[in-house]
Formats: C-alpha cells, sequence, structure tokens
C-alpha cells in the first residue's frame, strides 16, 4: 500500500483524528472504573498495559493492550476508507502520538508499543504478525517486555521494506525512533540489570 498524493487537508484531517482516537487513556479509565486507584502512581506510572499488569488485574492489562492496539487500528482503517493510504499513515502516526502525548493527560502518556502494533495492524498486517512473533519470542525468552518492545519494533522498517512497503517503512522509522526514545529509561535499566520483568511489582 505506497503512500500516494492526496488534498493537503485530508492526511491533516487524518492526523488530527488519529491523534484523538490515540489520545483515549484506557489504562488509566479502566483502572480507575475498576477501583484500582490512579495507574499514573502505581508501579512506573505508565498508562500502557505492562503497568496494568503490575496492579494484579490480568483481566485489566489484557483489555488496555487490547483497546490501545485497537485504536490504532480503528484510526488507520476508518482514514484509509475515507481518505487513501496517505490518510491512513497520517492516521497512524497521529494515533501514535496522541497515545504518547495525550491532551487529556497533560501530554504525558505511554510508550505507544500497543498502538504502534496496532497502526501496523491497519497499514499492512503482515508486518503486524511479524512485530507480534518477535514481540513474544523476545519476551518469552528474556521476560522482559521492553526489551521485546524495542527489538520487535527495530525489525519492523526493514520488514516493511522487504515486503514492498517502502513509504511505510520510512514513516515506521521515524516512529521507532521516538519508541527508543521513549524507553530510554528502560534501556538504561536493561543495561544495568535493573529492569523489572514481566509479571513483576514494583
Amino acid at each position: 500500500m505506497p503512500l500516494s498524493s492526496s488534498a493537503p487537508l485530508v492526511p491533516l484531517l487524518a492526523l488530527a483524528f488519529g491523534y484523538l482516537c490515540g489520545s483515549i487513556p484506557f489504562g488509566v479509565l479502566l483502572t480507575r472504573a475498576a477501583g484500582a486507584g490512579d495507574l499514573r502512581s502505581i508501579g512506573s506510572g505508565n498508562i500502557g498495559a505492562t503497568n496494568v499488569l503490575r496492579t494484579g488485574r490480568k483481566g485489566l492489562a489484557a483489555a488496555t493492550l487490547l483497546l490501545d492496539a485497537l485504536k490504532g487500528t480503528f484510526a488507520v482503517l476508518t482514514a484509509a476508507h475515507f481518505g487513501g493510504p496517505l490518510a491512513a499513515g497520517a492516521a497512524a502516526l497521529g494515533a501514535f502520538l496522541g497515545h504518547i502525548f495525550p491532551v487529556w493527560l497533560g501530554f504525558r502518556g505511554g510508550k505507544g508499543v500497543a498502538t504502534f502494533l496496532g497502526g501496523l495492524f491497519g497499514l499492512d498486517w503482515r508486518a503486524g504478525v511479524a512485530f507480534a512473533l518477535v514481540w513474544l519470542g523476545v519476551a518469552f525468552a528474556s521476560r522482559y517486555s521492553s526489551l521485546a518492545a524495542l527489538v520487535a519494533s527495530a525489525t519492523t522498517p526493514f520488514v516493511l521494506w522487504m515486503l514492498g512497503e517502502r513509504d511505510i517503512a520510512l514513516l515506521a522509522a521515524a516512529m521507532v525512533c521516538l519508541l527508543w526514545w521513549k524507553h530510554r529509561e528502560n534501556i538504561a535499566r536493561l543495561a544495568a540489570g535493573a529492569e523489572s520483568r514481566i509479571g513483576q511489582k514494583t
């Protein structure tokens, strides 16, 4: 699905639409509704599924992961339907940015892994499957969610390039750079051997 030219307003609207979808903080909403308190004061303070898991609510963590991914997929597929490939790419970027910098939480959001994956499935499901398989393999072997995300995301632009999705690969590469920047503290802890493992409460 190569990104094609379109009216300038269309990708801008898709970017804004994607941002609004991505900025919905499902982790915060679900944990609050379940009486688990403010997720931002638990564990790492992150609003994603890994931190929700630290509350001991596996169901909430699974729901957060699914919804954070689906908001990216929904934004991409909706934008693709109404605006075409370029709009789809803009929506993927918008959803990713919305999750990381949600206006509702003072622009302090999550690290974007699930939403990145959801948007990826919307853009090219084959790359989404590849990401998921790499993530699962690394997570199973290491028990580090952050390491799995870093490795899986790093492979994504190469997978997209090999699939012939070169424009999307470039977009993904830019998003991966931001994803790695959001994981800079995790990277430091991994290097120091101090990173929390999956399911470990902090």
